[in-house]
């Protein structure tokens, strides 16, 4: 990693805030951890959030039971509850797949299930209610129902699926890292909604229409066909449309330009949109034309193609926030509140997995539990800091709150860290003083070791001195340690009592190192 020894990336046209230094927490005992910093903060006032949160749980809620009504009445128990167990099965695969790409820091299980569930319940509500009207008006014009699956229904469906996390996006935007949580919420809207849709083609077109031509067994026989066909092998259509809104609304969250936020979140979904719309052109042409492998041909030759691109986009994404830790956490390490090997140890997924497996080996399953902690802190900290140099806070109210929320994750990574730190009896002392090493080898004697190009030891381990008796924090003021702090706190264990300046304590590699 070489580039913790330079300054930090700077955005074009932008000029790099110095980092907010807080004073260092006081030390936690061993063992302890303070709860994680995830709070969902919004630009309202609390009676607003509540009437808001109050409004949303009506609506979903009440679409919902909507649903449940019109699909009973028009398909029939049985053949609702038919389709209702076969549109059920994928739904936790393409929950988990959403979930896999979601792995450094996961967005909050309410946030989730809202989009899940708006998509199942408010887009379906809204989106029959006006294909219906759509098709009636259409009639009157003398035009073919088929032009309703083209021109209305994408339209109606992909706004329809995108309210839900666009509403996120407005009342949290704090909470939104960027394309991969776009992705994630849109993606489980769309999810919910193909969920319902296929109670309908499954019990209704599949099932009902058997059985009442037929029998059972015919319908029985429909569903399996119609299953292959919509879920197997086009299952991923409504979360491929909807994810191109994603994309957008994750680029606005993460943009300070006002024109980005209103034109990235339009420009997304009008690509959901003609991407559907496309979609559902092909087995009309197919049918309108006799041609059969338009459908075919269509599907390997445009949409296979499309899904197979996102998937490698969501890939690459899903690495973005680990890269970002290793891109802003080093204007911490300069300052020496964070050490290389921590930003070493956060780049990956395999990295953090290692760092874990430590934790555990030297302090157990409170190790473990507060090693988590301490990732996810350092990657909530690493996305803050890219939201200071992107300028994405203007008002000073919350400029106030990202101060706020910055000292609250380093106290919180310090309370962290002193669960697990100190306790591997294979580690050399050693300190960080922000440029360099000083390590206490075998003779007893310490010595200056620059760092590395390359960082090998992925266990975050610096122990951070504690606050001096009748310290009273200033206000930021760039980097380095606040006035005051230093050797006067009071005593602790080995390598305490130094200012940032001097390191923040013992940390050392694992037998063998890391890579």
């Amino acid at each position: 990693m070489a580039t913790l020894g330079g300054m930090a990336d700077t955005p074009p046209g932008g000029t790099p805030q110095p980092p907010l230094i807080p004073p260092p927490a006081p030390n936690g005992a061993a063992g302890t951890v303070s709860p994680p910093v995830a709070k969902i903060t919004s630009r309202g006032s609390t009676w607003r959030r509540v009437l808001v949160w109050a409004v949303v749980i009506l609506l979903i809620a009440g679409c919902a039971v909507f649903m449940a009504i019109r699909l009973g009445d028009s398909l029939g128990l049985q053949a609702f509850l038919i389709g209702l167990a076969a549109a059920i099965l994928p739904v936790p695969v393409l929950i988990a797949c959403f979930l896999w790409l979601d792995r450094y820091e996961p967005e909050p299980m309410l946030f989730l299930g809202l989009s899940f569930a708006w998509g199942a319940f408010v887009a379906t509500a809204a989106s029959l209610q006006v294909n219906e009207l759509t098709a009636e008006q259409f009639a009157r014009w003398g035009l073919p129902d088929s032009l309703v699956a083209v021109l209305g229904a994408p339209f109606i469906e992909e706004l329809t699926k995108a309210l839900g996390p666009l509403l996120l996006l407005l009342l949290f935007r704090r909470e939104w890292s960027g394309i991969t949580d776009g992705i994630v919420y849109c993606g489980l809207s769309a999810v919910g909604f193909a969920m319902v849709e296929n109670i309908l083609y499954l019990g209704g077109y599949g099932y009902a229409a058997g059985a009442d031509q037929y029998g059972p067994a015919t319908g029985v026989q429909n569903v399996f066909a119609i299953f292959i066909v919509r879920i197997l092998l086009t299952g991923f259509a409504h979360p491929l449309f909807t994810s191109m809104t994603g994309i957008g609304l994750g680029i606005a969250a993460r943009s300070a330009d006002k024109r980005i936020r209103v034109f990235a979140p339009l420009a997304g979904l009008l690509a959901a949109m003609m991407l559907h719309g496309t979609w559902n052109l092909m087995p009309s042409l197919a049918a309108a034309l006799g041609q059969n492998l338009i459908v075919l041909y269509g599907y390997v030759g445009v949409m296979v193609p499309i899904f197979l691109g996102m998937v490698g986009l969501a890939v690459w994404l899903r690495g973005w926030e680990g890269r970002l830790t290793e891109r802003r956490l080093p204007d911490y390490v300069r300052a020496g509140w964070i050490s290389p090997p921590e930003v070493a140890a956060l780049g990956s997924l395999g990295r953090r997995h290692s760092a874990r497996r430590w934790a555990r080996r030297v302090a157990g399953e409170p190790g473990l539990k507060a090693m988590r902690g301490f990732q996810f802190s350092a990657t909530r900290l690493a996305l803050l800091r890219d939201g200071m140099l992107r300028g994405l806070d203007t008002k000073p109210a919350d400029l106030a709150r990202t101060a706020q929320e910055e000292w609250a994750l380093l106290h919180q990574m310090t309370a962290y860290r002193q669960v697990f730190v100190g306790r591997d009896p294979q580690a050399p002392v050693a300190r960080w003083d922000g440029a360099n090493y000083q390590l206490t080898f075998p003779d007893g004697l310490p010595r200056m070791v620059a760092a590395s190009d390359e960082p090998v030891v992925p266990i975050p381990v610096v122990l951070v001195a504690p606050t001096p008796p009748g310290y009273a924090p200033p206000p930021p003021s760039g980097y380095g340690p606040p006035p005051g702090y230093g050797p006067a706190g009071p005593p602790g264990p080995p390598g305490y009592g130094q200012p940032p300046s001097a390191g923040h304590g013992p940390y050392g590699p694992p037998p063998g190192g890391y890579r």
